[in-house]
């Protein structure tokens, strides 16, 4: 079993900056991938980011590329969304998840945070 838990949302003013942290516990070694997902009720779940064991990232969202950055402290079983230059689109509620034990899909997921841009 892995346990997700994330922090860092919070409301924001259009423009600023904030850092997610995915912490990771329990089985971390069965880890592949770890990524970043953000929804709100009604909308489809979107793939923001994710990043391998040995640093490998891809982006999902067009419009999140070259404002927001994955990273990961495998020392602190940690991955990181700094999230830059933020806009009311980017409100929503940020899960992370991850593929582990094998799997080949996102098999472990948090509880999500918010986070709101005002504008």
């Amino acid at each position: 079993q892995v346990q997700l838990v994330e922090s860092g949302g919070g409301l924001v003013q259009a423009g600023g900056s904030l850092r997610l942290s995915c912490a990771a516990s329990g089985r971390t070694f069965s880890m592949i991938v770890i990524g970043w997902f953000r929804q709100v009720p009604g909308k489809e779940r979107e793939f923001v980011a994710g990043i391998t064991w040995n640093g490998g990232t891809v982006y999902g969202a067009e419009s999140v590329k070259g404002r927001f950055t994955i990273t990961r402290d495998n020392a602190k079983n940690t991955v990181y969304l700094q999230m830059n230059s933020l806009k009311s689109e980017d409100t929503d509620v940020y899960y992370c998840a991850a593929e582990a034990g094998g799997s080949t899909k996102y098999n472990y997921w948090g509880q999500g945070t918010q986070v709101t841009v005002s504008t």
